[in-house]
């Protein structure tokens, strides 16, 4: 399965301020546009708890799968309690081909870790936070390659990556 991490980020690698801070406040129009479509051509997106509440409300035309301890009961979402690797079994046993990876740092992490990624796509955004949510929030040691740059206007770039095979 094509398992991707779609993450908009500033140029000093923050998705975001605080837990409360929506990406959709601060990233640019040409940014939401490639979220929409890459996540509505991949048809299934994963997120954390902390992700979904900043939202609250299931992705159109995507199914949304939230991880989450916690009791969730939202029209079109999809909650567990499994973890990533249980995720993907599962998701590969009903024949998805293609899931995006939403946020946020923990969820990110963990499926990293779990070495279920296999593409990264960040689109940097020119701005700076100086402090506020990485990436990533464990220490995390993976090699990627370049396979795109692109520019999409409003001074961001869109960097894809491949996860080197181990």
């Amino acid at each position: 399965m094509n398992t991707f991490i779609i993450a908009a980020i500033t140029a000093d690698g923050f998705i975001g301020r605080g837990a409360d801070h929506l990406s959709t406040r601060w990233t640019s129009q040409a940014d939401k546009e490639f979220f929409t479509s890459k996540t509505k051509s991949a048809g299934v997106a994963v997120m954390g708890r902390s992700t979904f509440d900043t939202i609250n409300r299931a992705l159109p035309g995507r199914r949304t799968i939230v991880m989450t301890t916690r009791k969730l009961e939202v029209d079109g979402v999809e909650p567990t309690t499994e973890s990533p690797v249980e995720i993907v079994d599962r998701l590969k046993n009903e024949g998805v081909s293609e899931l995006a990876i939403c946020g946020g740092a923990t969820v990110y992490t963990q499926f990293l870790q779990a070495g279920l990624v296999s593409d990264v796509f960040l689109t940097v955004h020119p701005m700076v936070f100086g402090q506020g949510i990485t990436l990533f929030n464990a220490a995390i040691e993976t090699t990627l390659k370049l396979v795109e740059t692109k520019p999409l206007g409003d001074d961001t770039v869109l960097l894809h990556y491949k996860v080197a095979a181990s």
